[in-house]
């Protein structure tokens, strides 16, 4: 049987080092891989059960064709015979084998096998001495000049009823060197004849065997791709409806809902699918709900607190005369400067709510002119008193066409300005760069910087660093709205620290195609 070599290399990543990615084609070469393992071993074990049935056939015939001329010609010889004798018995084998080519020896007692002609193949001497051992015909499979052989060895017995010498009725069935172990009916006579014949044919119907199974194994897999590809658009239709119905629930259709026919695996797989999609609708509608609900209740809070803060915003303006004349006594007037400036704070975190709140309502009004980021600066600075503060430097040094809200960038600028005032350490730099398409505002103190930590969190509501001083940074609202204002104005708001120390916040805004004059 011819052997089959497969080169099988195992990765650590796969079965094999360059295994294919997609499910399609993995399932397809499964599939293959499988129809070619069952076609293998199909026609390995038919090989198995053809060749030894062919052999067991030349096997059986050649014992009884051996057998009859023997029968035939036994009787005829005188015992004991001479080596004359024996070798015209071997020519008679030979001459009565005919297309078998038989290559006929004789022996008599066990001495050594006369053949009639010098080319005769040699008998094994396994083969001698089980047929002495064991008296009975004995066969065996040989391999003389690169050819298979098939050798023989049957001893003649004397019959009980007439004193003729005759073969063994024993019928040998061995593929190595098994002895028949039949009994016999007459006392050998010491005669015993081994006859060797090639098995060309029989390997020939062999190699054809192998030849044919070759020849159909290439149509056999062809033919297996066509299921493959079926089993394969079977899996992963459902795989792929799946992977759609995910991709629109990423993409924010929480009420998508698949199909799932059938009772395998897969429509397991989609009945599951369908119930966490509804579970993440109706969270999603559970968590809007309650999100509207905060705003709402924030707006509301918020809009209910201006009026009472109006009055006593009008209320400690008198109060801080009184303590400004001196008329108040000291206790007195340290408590009226308490309560007006927690007044003024709350006043300013309500009106910091109502602007949350028109953010989270998408009715923030945006009134774009084409502006000189230079001159917003100006403004900004000038507008809170910080133009001619020692703490703070403008660095302006050319001109910066933008199109935003002036007013929405001056609340940007004063809140980054502010921050770092309170938070860092002076000189306080706001400077203005030009970088191609797009115009920069970096504002940078001195300070201690933004713990690692708290960087990500920086523009998140309410959100303070120092959550130890929660009194100490304001309502921790100015990033957030700051950050707000940059997007409806198209712009970018990043925070980062300084390489020598201290925080840095980056606007980044849009360029103007044309440079407004500065006022």
């Amino acid at each position: 049987m011819r052997r089959f070599r497969l080169p099988l290399r195992f990765a650590a990543s796969g079965f094999w080092p360059h295994a294919p990615r997609g499910l399609r084609v993995r399932l397809v070469v499964a599939f293959l891989l499988a129809a070619a393992f069952g076609a293998l071993l199909t026609a390995g074990l038919t090989f198995h059960r053809a060749r030894a049935a062919i052999l067991d056939r030349a096997e059986e015939t050649a014992v009884a064709d051996l057998r009859t001329q023997l029968d035939s010609l036994a009787p005829d010889l005188t015992l004991p015979p001479t080596a004359q004798d024996l070798r015209g018995l071997t020519r008679q084998i030979d001459q009565a084998g005919g297309a078998r080519a038989w290559h006929a020896s004789a022996s008599y007692r066990g001495g050594e096998p006369v053949a009639a002609s010098a080319g005769t193949p040699p008998v094994p001497d396994e083969l001698r001495r089980a047929v002495q051992d064991g008296g009975r015909a004995v066969h065996q499979r040989t391999e003389h000049d690169g050819r298979p052989w098939l050798a023989l060895g049957m001893p003649v017995a004397y019959t009980e009823d007439s004193g003729d010498t005759g073969t063994d009725t024993g019928t040998g069935k061995d593929t190595d060197t098994d002895a028949d172990t039949s009994a016999d009916a007459g006392s050998l006579s010491g005669l015993t004849v081994y006859a060797v014949f090639p098995l060309d044919d029989d390997r020939a119907d062999i190699d054809a065997l192998v030849t044919a199974a070759e020849a159909g194994a290439a149509p056999a897999l062809a033919l297996a791709l066509v299921p493959a590809l079926f089993a394969a658009r079977s899996v992963l239709r459902p795989v792929r409806r799946l992977r759609h119905g995910a991709e629109r629930i990423a993409a924010g259709e929480l009420d998508t809902r698949l199909d799932a026919p059938g009772r395998d695996e897969l429509a397991d797989l989609t009945r599951s699918f369908n119930t966490m999609a509804e579970t993440l609708e109706r969270d999603a509608a559970e968590l809007r709900r309650l999100e509207a609900g905060a705003r709402r209740f924030a707006a509301d809070v918020a809009h209910e607190l201006r009026t009472p803060l109006a009055a006593m915003a009008a209320v400690t303006e008198v109060l801080d005369e009184d303590a400004a004349s001196g008329v108040l006594p000291a206790d007195t007037e340290d408590a009226v400067r308490l309560i007006s400036e927690e007044v003024r704070a709350l006043a300013r975190t309500v009106e910091d709510l109502m602007e949350v709140s028109r953010f989270d309502a998408k009715a923030a009004p945006v009134h774009r002119e084409d502006a000189d980021l230079r001159t917003l600066v100006t403004k900004t600075l000038q507008l809170r008193g910080w133009a001619h503060d020692e703490r703070l430097r403008a660095d302006l040094p050319e001109p910066a066409p933008v199109r935003v809200d002036p007013r929405r960038i001056d609340v940007v600028l004063g809140n980054l300005v502010a921050n770092a005032l309170h938070h860092g350490r002076p000189p306080v730099t706001v400077a203005v760069r030009v970088c191609g398409d797009l115009v920069r505002v970096t504002v940078t103190d001195r300070g201690p910087g933004i713990p690692d930590e708290a960087l990500p969190y920086v523009f998140d509501r309410f959100y303070k660093a120092d959550a130890a001083r929660p009194r100490s940074g304001g309502s921790g609202l100015g990033l957030a709205i700051a950050q707000e204002n940059t997007a409806l104005n198209d712009g970018t708001l990043t925070a980062a620290n300084h390489p020598d120390g201290g925080a840095v916040f980056t606007l980044t805004l849009p360029a103007a195609a044309s440079s407004p004059g500065t006022t």
